[in-house]
């Protein structure tokens, strides 16, 4: 047993850093633009980004509507909404399709949107264990700011 000292110690120890959220692709798909009043979200690069401010582009109805709701890294990387490239997975990628999705994953969704988490996908490993080189990422530009 931990002595109580110790005990209340670590209670009320502050995180050493915020915690990261986890999210799976079944609580991704709640933020899929559908209800009005909830956050939209779109994960890229197992990065979860929070693009309701883009309401217009990622909303119901909206032309990106497709993307949210679910990790669309190839769709990014290939500019597609094929519900076939509505998948983290960027197997067989071109060289210029990584590139012009590193392009708009750094300067679309890093420097508009806040990151919010990341997919299961991206911290855990395949058996469920914690994925130990997992690093979140900076966002060193990032401030709210209105689009237009």
């Amino acid at each position: 047993a931990v002595p109580a000292a110790a005990e209340r110690e670590l209670r009320f120890r502050p995180p050493a850093e915020v915690p990261v959220r986890l999210f799976t692709e079944a609580e991704l798909a709640r933020y899929d633009g559908q209800q009005e009043g909830q956050p939209i979200y779109l994960a890229v690069k197992g990065v979860v980004f929070d693009v309701t401010s883009g309401k217009e582009f990622y909303g119901k109805g909206a032309p990106y509507n497709a993307l949210v709701g679910k990790d669309s890294t190839r769709g990014v990387a290939k500019m597609s909404l094929d519900p076939a490239d509505l998948t983290h997975d960027i197997t067989g990628l071109t060289e210029e399709e990584l590139k012009s999705l590193d392009d708009i994953f750094n300067n679309v969704y890093k420097a508009k949107y806040p990151i919010v988490g990341y997919t299961s996908r991206r911290i855990l490993n395949e058996d469920g264990s914690p994925n130990l080189d997992f690093k979140p990422e900076d966002q060193p530009h990032f401030n709210i700011k209105d689009e237009f």
